[in-house]
C-alpha cells in the first residue's frame, strides 16, 4: 500500500500467461486469516476465556500481598529480629488518639470501655490505654492516644478487623470527645472511592473512538478488544495472586494500562485496516494485510513492553516484581487480543465497515482533500528548517525534565491524606500534641542486655535533631532492647533522612563499641528511607539493560545504528519530562496538591511501561516511514509519507492514552494520581513534541545515513521485518517473513 494517494500506483511487471502474482502472506496475515475463516470459533474461545478466568478468580478470590522486604538492609534486619525474639514490635500497631477540650480525664469511663473492646476484636494483640502512661498524654492533657498493637504488619493483617478497630473506636466519640484512628493499617483500609476513573477514562476513549471514525461500529471495536483483553488479565492476576506475591494496589494499575494498550494495539491495527480497505481492498484481504502490516508493529512493540517489565524483577523489590509480572501478562493478553479477536471481529462487521469506509472516502475526495494532507504539510514544514524545530522542542522537554533533579523519593504518609479522612485527622491530632516527629518515630534496637538498652536510650535521647528517645523495651526472651526515638522534624522531612543516616553511621558504630551491643535502626521510616535508596541504586542497571535490549531489536528491525540511538536518548526525555511533572506537581504541590516525596517505586514503574509504549509509536511511524524508503529510496519522501500515514492515527492514540491515563487523577488514592499523570504527560510529550516535531527533524537531519547499519554487523544481526511481504518469491524459496 502507498500512502501517496495523488500518485498512480507502479505498475506490476507481467507475468507468465495464465499465471497472476500472488501477494505472500506471512505468519501473522495466515493467522488473520484463521480468525476471520473461524470467526465465531475465535469469538466464542475469547468469551469462553473470559468466562473461565472470571469465575475461576472469583471462586478462587484475591491473595494480594504487600512486601516491601529488603534484605541485607537495617530496617529489613531489624524486623527479622523482632520477629525472632518475640518482641511486640513485629506486628504494627494503630493509634487511636483523642482530643477533649476540657482534658482526656473527663471521659475516661466511656474511652476505657471502648479500648476493652476494641481488645478482644480480631487482628488485636495487645491494647495500652493513655491513663497508664503519662507519656501518651500531651502536657496540656488535652489530647492522648491509645496504641492498638496488630496481631502482625499492616500489610497481612485483614482491612475488615482493621475497619472494625475504626468503627469501634469511633463509636465512643461525643460532642466533646473527637476520636480519630491512625495508622498504615487504618490507611489501607480506609475507602478508597468507586471507579470513577474507569468510567470516566472509558466514556472519553468512546468519545475519541467516535470523532476519529465517525461510526459507532468503528469505534466500538478497538474498544471491545480492549474491554475483553482487560477482563481476562485480570481474572489471570487473581489468579497468579496465589502462586507470586502480587500487592493488592495491582488491579487498578493494570486497569489503567490495560485500556490504555489494549485499545492502543488494536487501533494501530484497525488504522491499518481502514486505510487498506480505502485503497481498494475487500474486507478479509484488507484484514489479512493490516494484520502482516500494523500486526507486526503491535507484536514488536508488545514484546519490547514486556521486556521492560520484566526488567523490573531484576530489581528484587519485593511487590513490584508481582505487579510487573501483572502487567507484563496484561500486555500479553492485549496482544493476543489484537492479534486474534480483532481480525474475528473486523470479519463480523467488515462489511458494513467498509461502507462507511468508502462513502467517507468518496465524500472526502470529492472536498478534493487527500488523506494526511496536514501531516504531509507538517512534515514538510519540519523538513525545511530542522535544526530550529528540534532546538525549540528539546528546550520545551528539558525544561520540564529540570525539577526531576530535586525529586526526593518515599512514601506518602497520614500526613499526604484527604483532610476528611480519619488518617489525616489522627496524624494532625499527635502532631498538634507531640510534635511533628511523633508520627513517624523510628524504632531503634539494641542487640544485648538491659544494660545496654538503658545506654542506648539514654544517648539517643541527646542527640542532635531527636527531640525524645522512649525508655528501653525489652522483648520477651530479654536478648533485644527497642527505644523509640522521636525527631524533631516530620516523617518526610529531610531533616528525618538526615537524622537515620547520622544515627547509622555516626551514634550507632560509637554505641556498638561502648555497650557491646548490636544497634540497628529500623521502624516504617527508615524503612521508606531504604527502600527510596535502594531503587535509587539499582535504577541505572535496570535502565542500562532495559535501553540496551530495546535498541539491539531495533537494529535487527530498521538494520540501523542511528535510529536505536534516536530511539533511547527521544524515550528517556520523554519520562524525565514525565517525572518533571510529577515533582513540579506532587512533590512541590503545584495546583494546590499536598506536597510530599514521590511514591518510591513508581519512578521505575513508569519508566518501563513508558519505554515500551514509546517503542510503539517509533516503530509505527519509523516502519512506515522505512517501508516507503525500502520502496523509493527517497529518503526525504519516506520521512514525509511516513508522518502523513501515521501522524493521525497515533495522536489519537495517544489521545485516548492521555484520557484514560489522566482519568486516574480523579482517584482519592495519591499513588494512582501520580501515576496517571507521569503517563499521560508522559504520552502526551511523545505523540505530540516527539512524533510529531523532533522524530521528522532528526530523520531529515540523518539523511541516508539514518538506514546505515556496517556491513560486519549487518551479517551477524538477525534480520527482522516489520513491513507487509511483497510478491512471492520465486518456487522452492521460504519467505523469511514472521
Amino acid at each position: 500500500m502507498s500512502p501517496n494517494r495523488g500518485a498512480p500506483a507502479p505498475l506490476a511487471p507481467p507475468g507468465p500467461p495464465g499465471r497472476r502474482a500472488k501477494a505472500r502472506v506471512g505468519r501473522f496475515g495466515a493467522l488473520a486469516g484463521w480468525a476471520q475463516r473461524h470467526r465465531w470459533a475465535a469469538l466464542l474461545l475469547w468469551v469462553a476465556v473470559l468466562a473461565a478466568v472470571t469465575l475461576g478468580s472469583q471462586a478462587a478470590g484475591p491473595a494480594y500481598k504487600n512486601n516491601f522486604a529488603l534484605p541485607g538492609t537495617d530496617s529489613q534486619t531489624a524486623t527479622d529480629l523482632f520477629t525472632k525474639h518475640g518482641s511486640g514490635q513485629a506486628g504494627d500497631s494503630v493509634e487511636i488518639v483523642l482530643k477533649d477540650s476540657q482534658g482526656i480525664d473527663q471521659p475516661k469511663a466511656a474511652v476505657e470501655k471502648m479500648l476493652a473492646k476494641v481488645e478482644q476484636l480480631p487482628g488485636v494483640a495487645d491494647v495500652r490505654s493513655p491513663y497508664v502512661d503519662a507519656a501518651a498524654v500531651s502536657k496540656d492533657g488535652t489530647i492522648g492516644y491509645a496504641t492498638v498493637t496488630l496481631d502482625g504488619k499492616a500489610e497481612v493483617v485483614p482491612k475488615e478487623d482493621v475497619a472494625k478497630i475504626i468503627d469501634t473506636a469511633k463509636g465512643a466519640a461525643s460532642g466533646d470527645l473527637q476520636v480519630e484512628v491512625g495508622g498504615e493499617a487504618v490507611r489501607g483500609a480506609q475507602e478508597k472511592g468507586s471507579p470513577t476513573a474507569e468510567l470516566a477514562g472509558i466514556a472519553a476513549a468512546v468519545i475519541i473512538l467516535g470523532l476519529l471514525f465517525g461510526s459507532l461500529v468503528a469505534a466500538a471495536v478497538p474498544l471491545i478488544t480492549a474491554l475483553f483483553a482487560v477482563g481476562s488479565a485480570l481474572g489471570l492476576i487473581v489468579l497468579a495472586s496465589h502462586v507470586f506475591t502480587v500487592a493488592d494496589f495491582t488491579p487498578p494499575i493494570t486497569m489503567l494500562v490495560g485500556l490504555g494498550v489494549g485499545i492502543d494495539y488494536a487501533l494501530l491495527i484497525f488504522y491499518r485496516y481502514r486505510q487498506e480497505l480505502t485503497d481498494g481492498a475487500e474486507p478479509a484481504e484488507a484484514g489479512r494485510k493490516a494484520l502482516d502490516a500494523a500486526g507486526r508493529t503491535v507484536f514488536f512493540a508488545g514484546c519490547t513492553v514486556i521486556i521492560a517489565l520484566l526488567g523490573l524483577v531484576a530489581l528484587g523489590l519485593g511487590s513490584l516484581q508481582g505487579v510487573a509480572l501483572a502487567l507484563a501478562l496484561t500486555v500479553l493478553t492485549t496482544m493476543a487480543a489484537s492479534l486474534v479477536l480483532l481480525p474475528a471481529l473486523l470479519a463480523l462487521f467488515g462489511k458494513r465497515i467498509q461502507r462507511h469506509v468508502l462513502k467517507h472516502a468518496d465524500k472526502t475526495a470529492a472536498k478534493g482533500k487527500a488523506e494526511g494532507r496536514r501531516w504531509r504539510a507538517l512534515a514538510s514544514a519540519v523538513q525545511r528548517r530542522p535544526l530550529p524545530a528540534l532546538v525549540a522542542a528539546t528546550i520545551v522537554l528539558l525544561a520540564l525534565s529540570a525539577p526531576a533533579l530535586g525529586m526526593r523519593l518515599g512514601f506518602a504518609d497520614a500526613g499526604n491524606d484527604p483532610k476528611t479522612t480519619t488518617s489525616r485527622q489522627a496524624y494532625d491530632l499527635l502532631a498538634e500534641g507531640f510534635g511533628p516527629g511523633f508520627n513517624g518515630p523510628l524504632i531503634v534496637l539494641a542487640q544485648g542486655d538491659a544494660a545496654a538498652g538503658k545506654s542506648v536510650s539514654s544517648a539517643l535521647a541527646k542527640t542532635e535533631g531527636v527531640a525524645a528517645a522512649s525508655p528501653a523495651v525489652p522483648s520477651e526472651d530479654g536478648a533485644l532492647s527497642t527505644v523509640f526515638v522521636y525527631p524533631t522534624t516530620s516523617p518526610q522531612d529531610k531533616g528525618t533522612a538526615d537524622l537515620v543516616h547520622h544515627l547509622r553511621g555516626d551514634v550507632a558504630p560509637t554505641l556498638e563499641r561502648n555497650t557491646g551491643a548490636k544497634v540497628l535502626v529500623g521502624g516504617a521510616t527508615a524503612a521508606s528511607q531504604d527502600f527510596s535508596e535502594t531503587v535509587s541504586k539499582r535504577m541505572p542497571l535496570f535502565i542500562a539493560v532495559v535501553v540496551g535490549l530495546s535498541s539491539l531489536l531495533l537494529m535487527m528491525v530498521f538494520r540501523s545504528i542511528l535510529i536505536p540511538v534516536k530511539a533511547a536518548l527521544l524515550n528517556l526525555i520523554s519520562i524525565t519530562a514525565a517525572l518533571g511533572a510529577m515533582t513540579l506537581v506532587f512533590q512541590h504541590g503545584l495546583f494546590g496538591v499536598q506536597p510530599g516525596p514521590i511514591e518510591a517505586f513508581l519512578p521505575v514503574l513508569i519508566f518501563a511501561i513508558v519505554f515500551g509504549l514509546s517503542m510503539d509509536y517509533e516503530v509505527f511511524l519509523v516502519g512506515r516511514m522505512h517501508e516507503e524508503w525500502e520502496r523509493t529510496k527517497d529518503h526525504s519522501l519516506a520521512v514525509r509519507e511516513g508522518l502523513a500515514s501515521t501522524g493521525k492515527v497515533i495522536t489519537a492514540a495517544g489521545a485516548i492514552m492521555i484520557v484514560v491515563f489522566g482519568a486516574f487523577m480523579l482517584s482519592a488514592d495519591r499513588m494512582l494520581q501520580e501515576f496517571g499523570l507521569g503517563l499521560a504527560v508522559a504520552i502526551l510529550m511523545d505523540a505530540l513534541v516527539i512524533r510529531c516535531l523532533m522524530v521528522p527533524a532528526i530523520m531529515q537531519l540523518f539523511g541516508k545515513w539514518a538506514w546505515w547499519l556496517p556491513a560486519p554487523l549487518a551479517r551477524r544481526l538477525p534480520k527482522v521485518t516489520l513491513e507487509a511481504p511483497a510478491d512471492s518469491p520465486p518456487a522452492g524459496r521460504e519467505s523469511p517473513a514472521l
